[in-house]
């Protein structure tokens, strides 16, 4: 486990961060600007030292106020990638990975060529940091990172200064290293959808405190965590399986408990688990089922929340599938929808769900727990 219970005040701002994530796959730090995510990363990779606390990474106390314990930061063996490249200047591309080497705990781990290959630095390796774009720089920057053998890879907003088609050239690279090297991240960012895509588990920010932590399938539907978690974007996470490909017009089918969700093309073999993000602003809501409609997904479903304040456009919170195995789907409708289609607690009601609105953006893979039935899915 990861554990953290820290205080640490700079000028006005005061942080008080107490939670435990796993040490193992992708713990995404969200929050506004401001919340303290950068800050709360900085303690852990000892650039900054807390006021009070403890930090300890799978049992190793790397800092502790109480004992008197803090490990120097190049002992942490916590590699850091910030939001800029921060290359050398003067180094080579070659020149940059090979500094990370020399860093490394062992020099067992991951050999060079390995990282290069990984994340398609091959063309890269006599070019200066001057001579590249901004998603080639945090691709090397990764490597860097990497070739030093971390523990755990810290993240600080990677994609933050990048425009749209280099945060699309770069994703599938931090995919992979998640998937193929399996090492712990870190992920601090502002958008949900770069954390539908990589995250397990989800620690929310505000204002200095830990709201919450926990699945992030299990936060993105708590109704009184929407104002943290984005009301604009807001919606259900579930965990699905690739179940079937149109190829004659370019869709996919997710099998997941509610049943069979229609989505744009997913690049995906048969049987890969999934984590698919349905905006409650995409869900439309029928007391009968329809017909002559082009919504391609049309569900069951039974209204368990609708939320409390007065407002020209509510959010109604759904239970899609059998009792034993239902999941949460949001729709947001306005508020004279509610009054005429009678929508109360336990009401019977047809979810539809747009095709279309379901792109690249709205799913990511995600690693099955031990002993999880895929079969269920």
């Amino acid at each position: 486990m990861i554990e953290i219970d820290v205080e640490k005040r700079l000028g006005d701002f005061h942080l008080t961060a107490r939670f435990a994530a796993p040490a193992a796959g992708v713990t995404a730090l969200f929050g506004r600007s401001g919340a303290g995510k950068t800050t709360l990363v900085n303690l852990l990779a000892g650039l900054e030292r807390p006021d009070r606390g403890r930090i300890a990474v799978a049992g190793e106390v790397l800092f502790s106020a109480e004992d008197g314990v803090d490990v120097p930061t190049e002992r942490r063996r916590l590699g850091y990638v910030f939001q800029e490249g921060r290359l050398f200047p003067h180094y080579s591309v070659r020149g940059n990975l090979i500094y990370g080497r020399r860093r490394g705990a062992r020099g067992t781990a991951v050999s060079v060529d390995a990282v290069v290959a990984l994340l398609g630095l091959e063309a890269l390796l006599d070019r200066r940091p001057g001579d590249l774009s901004g998603g080639e720089k945090q691709r090397v920057a990764i490597g860097r990172a990497l070739l030093a053998e971390p523990r755990i890879l810290l993240m600080d907003e990677p994609l933050a200064s990048l425009d749209t088609p280099r945060k699309a050239e770069i994703m599938p690279f931090i995919e992979r290293l998640r998937d193929e090297l399996r090492i712990p991240i870190i992920y601090v960012s502002h958008a949900m959808e770069e954390i539908v895509r990589l995250a397990d588990t989800l620690v929310l920010l505000s204002q200095g405190c830990v709201a919450a932590a926990g699945p992030i399938e299990e936060l993105t539907s708590r109704l009184d965590l929407r104002p943290l978690t984005g009301r604009y974007d807001a919606g259900a996470v579930v965990r699905a399986t690739v179940a079937g490909h149109d190829v004659t017009y370019g869709l996919s089918e997710l099998a997941f408990p509610g049943g069979r969700l229609r989505v744009s093309h997913v690049a995906l073999p048969l049987g890969t688990p999934v984590r698919a993000r349905i905006r409650a602003r995409d869900v439309a809501l029928a007391t009968t089922r329809p017909v002559g409609i082009s919504f391609r997904n049309v569900f069951a479903a039974r209204v368990s929340e609708i939320a409390p304040e007065r407002a020209p456009i509510v959010d109604v919170r759904l239970d899609i599938g059998s009792p034993g195995q239902s999941v949460t789907l949001w729709a947001r409708v306005t508020a004279r929808a509610v009054q005429e289609l009678g929508l109360t607690p336990g009401r019977e009601v047809f979810a539809l769900v747009k095709t279309v609105a379901l792109g690249r953006s709205s799913y990511g893979r995600y690693d099955p727990a031990p002993g999880e039935d895929d079969d269920a899915l």
